[in-house]
């Protein structure tokens, strides 16, 4: 037990080191809290500058709200309990094989520094996101996690910062289902990996601008506020109870399985889901939703 609790201990103090990095350290191209930042501003500036539904205020419904989310689930969540979570579990994983006379290491298909680091990096990006769509999935169809979904689903105007607002509780899902198959894998450098959730925060916050862009023949392959806005329809099509448009990044999975689906031209349509009238409006009581359903 006194090795998990120095695991824990650990692990905050370093998050806690590395967040101090990130603000005071600005010479280094993969810093999250600054690429963060930068990122949101740009995209909020095409909002501006090229807006969807024009009469959408710039300081939407619920823009404080959602910044909030952003800053609290992309940095503070982690220094409170994901990086302590997920290195004890990843730790009691690998005890767990060890028992039994294995290792991560005995289940790796390949090792990534051994392919080229494009291809590495190409494999690590399409894996991750295939998981993930996966798990989104997941969030529709399991009623105990569609209480956490919720969350993010109670956005009622699409802006970018609608991207990272999500219950706590959804990044240890995504992160628990990820560990396994990325561990499979082999292991990736840090500063590499940067590039691919840079790359995907960029989608995420135009998938949920307030911006009209489907990326033309190139929709097929990467997510877009087009299709996106469907996933957020408070009228689903009798076909898809659960949701459609599952993707993240990449749209190619949807077209795949068939979860597909933009009838017409999405800009007007209401966003929700059913009696979210009687959903909190703010941020403890959010949090706290899940818990108090019944």
């Amino acid at each position: 037990m006194e090795k998990y609790i120095n695991i824990i201990k650990k692990s905050y103090s370093g998050y806690w080191n590395y967040l101090k990095h990130e603000l005071i350290s600005i010479n280094h191209w993969d810093n999250f809290f600054y690429g963060l930042i930068i990122i949101s501003l740009v995209v909020w500036l095409l909002e501006i500058i090229f807006p969807w539904r024009k009469n959408q205020s710039i300081f939407r419904k619920d823009f404080w709200l959602d910044t909030f989310y952003m800053f609290f689930n992309f940095f503070l969540l982690n220094l409170i309990v994901l990086i302590a979570l997920s290195n004890t579990v990843a730790e009691l994983f690998n005890d767990g094989l060890k028992t039994i006379g294995l290792s991560v290491s005995s289940f790796q298909l390949f090792d990534v520094d051994d392919l080229p680091k494009w291809l590495g990096l190409f494999i690590f990006f399409i894996v991750s996101d295939f998981v993930q769509w996966n798990t989104h999935r997941l969030l529709h169809r399991v009623p105990f996690l569609w209480n956490f979904h919720k969350v993010h689903h109670s956005v009622k105007e699409m802006g970018f910062a609608a991207h990272l607002r999500y219950h706590w509780m959804e990044p240890v899902v995504y992160k628990s289902l990820l560990y396994i198959p990325i561990a499979i894998i082999g292991g990736f450098d840090a500063q590499d990996v940067a590039i691919v959730f840079f790359f995907s925060i960029v989608i995420g916050h135009l998938n949920h601008a307030n911006l009209g862009w489907d990326y033309g023949f190139l929709k097929y392959i990467f997510n877009n506020p087009k299709m996106h806005i469907w996933h957020h329809a408070k009228e689903l099509p009798k076909h898809a109870r659960y949701g459609v448009n599952y993707g993240l990044t990449l749209s190619l999975w949807d077209y795949i399985f068939k979860t597909n689906y933009i009838p017409h031209n999405g800009k007007d349509i209401e966003l929700g889901f059913k009696d979210d009238e009687q959903f909190p409006k703010d941020f403890i009581n959010q949090e706290f939703y899940p818990l108090n359903k019944k």
